[in-house]
């Protein structure tokens, strides 16, 4: 069997399980969010951290609430990696450095992962475990509880969900944020992420607490290789798109990932929610018609960016590629470039960022693929939540459009999209590209910072524009060939990854509650069908313009110049 065809056959069993989990696991999800009753360990949370999960309410205060439980994740996890030099089971590793402990402790509270260290030199197993595999769940349930505030917002009030406590939801109230959290968490993440360990322990990845060992090497002398509770964190690494590897190499190191089936089986959890999700919202909106449209644009831009990606590279044109077969430098063999080839596209199409391969090594064009997934807004399918929430952002902006073609008040599931909602949406669609090249540039026009950069030339600098547009998108994932631990690079992309999760989280439950607060308007004659392809291929096509437009001239500086010359 030849590798193309073993990557078409591995591309063609993903799909079959994204469709076999598709309809239950979306279905028990927006049960999960329109369920008005408590089990007993989350009345136990509630009670704990003194949260009525019964109290509607309304965009401001459920902004604090997300806000003020993000700002203490952050603290909390600065804290513990100041003092791991005095915690047990640190392996005597010493304290963080105060940059590099904000920047991982941003890092991980939004969702990012990015990583300027090196985890089995630098954390311990209780900051492995209490600090940042905690994050990987909770930051993973925000996203979650954000992206279903959205779609209440959609829903109601002309459907009757109810909140967590069986009050009937009022005009502009969008649920409790504090239910919402504890809901995703308990009923979600952690009974999911628990299976899959169990998966990738009987696969082989490792699950332990032991120390440093010393391990001889085929070519002789020696490594220290230390344990770690590695396959429950690689779990919701990928099943909350976290991506932030127990090791270095992340995702190729044979201890998070040991075979090719659980590579596949890793892309897998990537995509699980961020797919199923679109069918939540289409049940809780009551018209899984439009989940179907919403999905079909996701999927059609994966497939399209994973069969880009196979064809850069497996047929380059040079000579040495070509007699390889593909380009395998940067690969691991045991995947192969086809399975890398998915691999890649799924982690930057998400906000996952885990890695298999070496992005930096990937022919031009195949890097720039990488880089342009997440310049998308990472929404086919995104991340757990800001996917879902991104792609109906871009719903709007592609139903607005429609209207102006043809002279209509915009309306999308029985809502006018007027001043206020577009005013929203494009100051959402705005800011991580804002950030991503003002950083980038920043960093190009000051003196010291180009100094980290390994490459001269263009690749140099998409090694910069790739770290800056992984942070803002939340993606997490490194060019590499950059030295990011530095207190330039750590401050900049901890504040990149800040701001790119927050601000648009502000933009996005402001949405939710104007939407909340508009009684549904009926549908005529001349309201654009948001169920049918014709929408699908609208909303493909805007996400795509609006992308090239924003980032197209970056993107020549780097990987289409680097493409175009070799």
């Amino acid at each position: 069997m030849g590798p193309v065809t073993a990557a078409v056959l591995q591309l063609v069993a993903l799909i079959g399980a994204l469709a076999l989990c598709y309809i239950p696991f979306g279905n028990y999800m927006a049960k999960v969010y329109t369920s008005d009753k408590h089990w007993r360990v989350e009345k136990w949370i509630y009670k704990g951290i003194g949260a009525n999960p019964d109290t509607e309410m309304r965009w401001p205060a459920y902004l604090r609430g997300v806000l003020a439980f993000s700002l203490i994740g952050v603290l909390f996890l600065y804290l513990l990696q100041r003092i791991q030099g005095i915690l047990p089971g640190s392996l005597n590793f010493s304290s963080v450095n105060p940059a590099q402990s904000f920047n991982t402790a941003v890092s991980f509270v939004t969702n990012t992962n990015w990583q300027s260290y090196y985890g089995e030199q630098t954390m311990g197993h209780v900051v492995q475990t209490a600090g940042l595999a905690v994050q990987n769940f909770v930051s993973a349930a925000v996203g979650i509880a954000v992206a279903v505030a959205l779609v209440r917002g959609f829903a109601l009030p002309h459907s009757r969900l109810r909140s967590s406590g069986g009050t009937p939801m009022r005009t502009g109230e969008i649920g409790n944020f504090w239910a919402d959290l504890v809901r995703g968490t308990i009923r979600i993440l952690v009974p999911f992420a628990a299976i899959a360990a169990v998966i990738l322990v009987a696969c082989g990845a490792i699950q332990n607490f032991s120390g440093i060992h010393e391990v001889g090497q085929f070519m002789g002398g020696s490594q220290q290789w230390n344990g770690g509770a590695v396959a429950s964190q690689e779990a919701i690494k990928e099943l909350g798109t976290n991506g932030g590897g127990y090791f270095n190499a992340n995702s190729a190191h044979p201890f998070e990932n040991p075979t090719p089936f659980t590579n596949l089986f890793e892309i897998f959890l990537i995509l699980l929610i961020p797919f199923a999700l679109t069918r939540t919202f289409g049940v809780m909106v009551g018209s899984v018609k439009q989940g179907y449209a919403i999905l079909a644009t996701m999927f059609t831009i994966w497939l399209g960016f994973v069969a880009l990606m196979m064809w850069t590279e497996f047929a380059h044109h040079e000579g040495a590629l070509q007699i390889a077969g593909g380009a395998y430098e940067g690969k691991e063999v045991r995947f192969g470039v086809g399975a890398s080839s998915i691999f890649a596209v799924s982690t930057t199409l998400t906000s996952t960022g885990a890695v298999d391969s070496f992005h930096s090594s990937f022919t031009g064009l195949g890097g720039g693929i990488t880089m342009l997934s997440m310049m998308l807004g990472e929404i086919a399918p995104g991340g757990t939540g800001s996917g879902l929430y991104g792609i109906l952002i871009m719903a709007i902006i592609a139903v607005f459009i429609a209207g102006l073609m043809v002279g209509r008040t915009p309306e999308y599931l029985g809502k006018k999209i007027g001043a206020r909602e577009i005013k929203l949406s494009a100051i959402y669609i705005l800011i991580t590209p804002a950030l991503a090249l003002v950083f980038t540039a920043a960093s190009m026009a000051l003196p010291t910072p180009p100094h980290s950069m390994l490459n001269p030339g263009a690749h140099g600098f998409s090694e910069v524009l790739y770290a800056f547009t992984s942070a803002a998108n939340n993606n997490g994932s490194a060019f590499a060939g950059l030295n990011a631990n530095t207190d330039w690079y750590n401050t900049m992309t901890g504040l990149a990854m800040l701001f790119g999760r927050f601000l648009p989280m502000v933009f996005v439950l402001a949405l939710a509650g104007s939407l909340a607060e508009q009684k549904p308007v009926p549908a005529t004659a001349g309201t654009l069908r948001t169920e049918k392809p014709l929408f699908t291929g609208l909303l493909v096509g805007a996400i795509l313009i609006i992308t090239g437009l924003t980032y197209f001239p970056a993107l020549a500086l780097g990987p289409l110049a680097e493409g175009l010359a070799s």
